[in-house]
C-alpha cells in the first residue's frame, strides 16, 4: 500500500453571524460548511489512524508468518526424528522376533 502525499485545505476565514442574522439562509449554509469542514477534517484524523493501524497489523502478520514457518521447520524435524525412532523400533522388533524364532527352533 502506497504512502500518497495529501493537500491540506485552508478554509477561509469567514465573519461570524450576528444574532439577528441567525435565520438567514446564508448564515446556515456557513454554519453547514462550517460543520462539514470539521467533519472532514476528524475523517482525516481517523483515516490516519486508521492506516497506522493497517501498517501495525501488517509488522504484526509478518512477525506471525515468520513463527508459523519456523514451527512448522521444527514440526518437519520432530518429523523425521520420530521416523528415524520408527524404523529403528522396528528394526529391534524384528530383531527380537528372529530372536524368538530361533529360541523356539532350539
Amino acid at each position: 500500500m502506497s504512502e500518497q502525499t495529501t493537500a491540506t485545505i485552508i478554509p477561509f476565514p469567514q465573519p461570524k453571524a450576528t444574532p439577528q442574522a441567525e435565520g438567514d439562509p446564508q448564515v446556515r449554509l456557513q454554519r453547514a460548511l462550517e460543520a462539514l469542514d470539521l467533519a472532514v477534517a476528524e475523517q482525516r484524523a481517523a483515516v490516519a489512524k486508521w492506516r497506522a493501524s493497517l501498517g501495525e497489523l501488517r509488522g504484526t502478520v509478518q512477525g506471525l508468518g515468520q513463527s508459523v514457518g519456523a514451527y512448522h521447520a521444527r514440526l518437519g524435524t520432530l518429523a523425521d526424528d520420530v521416523m528415524a525412532l520408527n524404523r529403528q523400533a522396528r528394526q529391534m522388533e524384528a530383531w527380537a522376533d528372529g530372536q524368538l524364532e530361533r529360541e523356539v527352533q532350539s
